[in-house]
């Protein structure tokens, strides 16, 4: 390495921990002394840089033997305990003898009070997560069996399936050329008439038995190819249930059908609100944070599935592999690859350094810059790759600029969502409706659907900068403390984020984590000493702008330009491809396998060697939190739940007077939509009420025209995604890497900004689809 003996060096510390390189052989030297000097990149930027670049620490817990290597991960975790009582301690020597003694008893009883909560989350969530084990497991896959059969005008088809004691509903799946919804009322179309018929039970001697019949029409659709339709019939009695199936047609023809029947426990009154119960403890569990995002999606999945089981029916492993939507798991992961690989270039720096040279030191017109630009930028891209692109520009920008990140991240992100929302190929849900075969069998296209919603994002935009000003009115934007104290307390945070992460497996790793937690050990006896030097103050905004910034550029330039132009030249193929993708039918590749090329071509040209760090960079509990929420909602859809929505939705409808129901189906709609994407991740809940909208448009009584109420959806979707942290793909992404660089947001931080941009800007969505579509009549 190069070092001094007696005087070593500790290694250069990075923006992110997975770029350092032999972390064992740079800190093995730093053993050799008791004295550390400290020499970071990220102290180099602060005005006290002469005075504070070598800063001996003595410490006599620094003494490493060779016994530490074998019982070196205790020892570390007892002095990194150590380290931090030593520093509340210093922040509390000025106060008098009594006053310390007490808030050491009052310190005392709060951690006492900690680890009794903490026990009492451990138990309860185990014994839940154990309960639910159990009831999983006590009840079999209930696969559907599809039974093929043949129904003409001539000839019906019978069957008669035994009662269950246990059944309380019946519920056929039908699929085939059908059609979803009711019949138009005429009855002169092609239709499936469904007769279940059982006897009811015999009260007493003297009533006789009495046949329940229900009728259940399903018209026909010549065009479509394959349309699964269900319904439900409640179970009357123990005797047997007849279904007879006969079609009604203008000529005498043979129609193929599948069928298949599923006796079920539980009502769907019962099914519906023990959905609602998982769902409410699912966001309990992530907006007060008592376990990880990630981990609270699997539990609800768990609970969902366990539901499932009891009401009897249990999907199989290979049917909730199946629910899980990879196409959005593909663009995310080969988004995360080809980030990684560019933020080796310092392409990310010397933007950051633009971005600052550019504002003038003016922090308002930064934050507005980069929001409109992120905003222009998700209309073209998909608003998960802009947030890729821009977390780690914005993250550098604010610490060259003494900012608190989160604040900035998270305007950036809620504008990235209204931006998405203005073209098809924007936002995941627009993707979702543009693509829907049935809709495009209808005239929805590319053009139509950009140019109804650009109009209406634009005025979204325009009202949403001045908002965004006023909830930042009395913000605090800047960090309350010296750049270099906050800079050394989040480095503290990034190494021992880097230590938690390293697996003890073996002897060389408990070893790397060791001299991690070493390493956290000095940097917070560094700032205690630090703490006591300085006096805390409030930035103001720099004046020394330009001095700055010729600093910053000599500093801060392109590592790698071979690679810089390798990484854009694979970028712009992938950019070029989603166009590409939405205009030429004949690319017959999805999303997803764009990015997962792009992202293979771009390890080729890169010439990687070490591929696990770059795999260290995917985001893979963000990756497995969507996994588990595709399977969540999935499960909730089988519960009832979203079809339980759409009947409210229609009766609420049909409630409205005949001449006003377009205008409160749109309300209605965008609403809905709104609230419920702010609630569930809105690709998964855009996808299940694309039939239910299709339903209601063809219902007979509302007679509604389809494509209005798509654009409600999309509106209501995507901009109801800014309502809640994981409302949007988007803001998951966002809040994964601002994690990993150490500047994780919490539920409620997005949920204060987030959530009045979300009733403001579907607000102004609301009004524009009604004059649009009901006083213009643009449909």
């Amino acid at each position: 390495m190069g070092a001094r003996p007696g005087s070593a060096r500790l290694p250069q510390t990075p923006k992110t921990p997975w770029r350092t390189h032999s972390p064992l052989s740079q800190f093995s030297s730093s053993l050799k002394d008791l004295s550390f000097k400290e020499d970071t990149p990220l102290l180099w930027n602060s005005p006290q840089k002469k005075r504070s670049q070598f800063m001996p620490v003595h410490h006599p817990e620094f003494i490493a033997t060779e016994d530490s290597w074998e019982s070196g991960l205790t020892v570390w975790e007892q002095k990194c305990m150590l380290g931090k009582e030593v520093a509340d301690l210093s922040a509390l020597a000025s106060s008098e003898k009594g006053d310390l003694a007490g808030g050491v008893h009052l310190r005392a009883q709060v951690s006492k009070l900690g680890c009794c909560v903490r026990w009492m989350k451990i138990t309860g969530l185990f014994v839940f997560v154990v309960l639910c084990s159990i009831l999983f497991s006590l009840y079999p896959d209930q696969g559907k069996l599809w039974q093929l059969l043949a129904v003409s005008p001539l000839e019906n088809y019978s069957v008669t399936l035994s009662g269950r004691a246990d059944s309380i509903i019946l519920q056929l799946d039908l699929a085939g050329a059908l059609m979803p919804g009711g019949p138009s009322g005429s009855g002169k179309e092609e239709h499936v008439m469904v007769v279940v018929t059982q006897t009811d039970a015999v009260g007493n001697r003297w009533r006789r038995p009495q046949q329940v019949t229900h009728n259940w029409t399903v018209p026909l659709n010549p065009r479509s190819e394959h349309v699964v339709v269900s319904r439900t019939f409640e179970i009357v009695s123990r005797e047997a249930v007849s279904i007879s199936i006969q079609a009604s047609l203008q000529q005498t023809r043979l129609v193929p059908l599948l069928l298949a029947h599923q006796f079920l426990g539980a009502s769907v009154e019962a099914q519906v609100a023990s959905a609602v119960a998982i769902l409410t403890g699912v966001y309990t569990l992530i907006i007060f944070e008592i376990v990880h995002r990630t981990l609270a999606a699997m539990l609800g999945a768990l609970a969902a599935l366990a539901a499932l089981a009891v009401v009897g029916d249990r999907p199989s492993l290979t049917h909730v592999v199946e629910w899980i939507d990879f196409e959005t798991l593909a663009l995310l992961f080969g988004m995360m690859i080809l980030v990684a690989i560019f933020s080796e270039t310092g392409f990310f720096d010397y933007c950051a350094v633009k971005a600052y040279q550019l504002s003038r030191g003016r922090v308002w017109a930064m934050i507005i810059m980069l929001c409109l630009m992120a905003a222009i930028l998700s209309a073209f891209l998909d608003n998960v790759t802009t947030m890729l692109l821009f977390t780690p520009v914005t993250i550098r920008l604010c610490e060259v600029l003494n900012l608190d990140p989160r604040q900035v991240l998270i305007a950036e992100v809620i504008f990235t969502n209204i931006g998405g929302a203005a073209t098809a190929i924007g936002d995941p849900p627009n993707v979702i409706i543009v693509s829907n075969q049935e809709l495009r069998k209808m005239g929805l296209d590319f053009a139509g659907f950009t140019a109804h919603m650009f109009l209406g994002i634009c005025l979204v935009l325009l009202v949403s900068f001045p908002l965004l000003r006023l909830l930042y009115w009395n913000k605090k934007l800047y960090n309350k403390e010296p750049s270099e104290i906050v800079e050394l307390k989040h480095e503290i945070h990034v190494w021992r984020l880097t230590a938690q992460r390293i697996s003890p497996a073996s002897r060389e790793e408990t070893a790397v984590r060791g001299l991690l937690l070493e390493k956290v050990l000095a940097l917070e006896h560094l700032l205690a000493q630090r703490l006591h030097t300085f006096h805390r103050q409030i930035s103001q905004e720099d004046k020394n702008w330009e001095t700055n910034i010729q600093e910053l550029q000599r500093k801060h330039r392109i590592s790698d330009r071979s690679l810089l132009v390798k990484c854009l030249t694979v970028l712009g193929f992938v950019i070029s491809m989603f166009f590409l993708n939405s205009f030429v039918p004949g690319i017959h590749l999805d999303l997803g396998w764009i990015a997962i090329l792009g992202a293979i071509w771009l390890l080729i040209l890169a010439d990687i060697h070490d591929f696990e760090i770059i795999l260290h960079r995917v985001e893979w509990a963000t990756l497995l939190f969507f996994a588990a929420l595709f399977v969540l909602m999935e499960a909730l859809t089988h519960l009832h739940l979203v079809e339980y929505v759409g009947e409210q939705t229609a009766l609420l409808i049909k409630m409205v007077p005949e001449d006003q129901r377009f205008a409160a189906a749109i309300v209605l709609i965008v609403w809905v939509s709104a609230l419920a994407s702010s609630l569930i991740d809105n690709i998964p809940f855009t996808a299940t009420m694309i039939p239910v909208l299709l339903n209601l448009s063809q219902d007979p009584e509302i007679s509604l025209p389809a494509l209005p109420l798509m654009y409600a959806l999309a509106l209501g979707a995507c901009l109801g995604g800014n309502g809640t942290l994981i409302g949007a793909s988007a803001n998951v992404v966002c809040a994964g890497i601002a994690e990993q660089h150490g500047y994780g947001f919490s539920f409620m931080e997005f949920f204060r900004l987030g959530f009045p941009m979300m009733l403001m800007s579907c607000t102004i969505g609301m009004c524009y689809l009604l004059i649009a579509h009901v006083v213009v009549g643009w449909n």
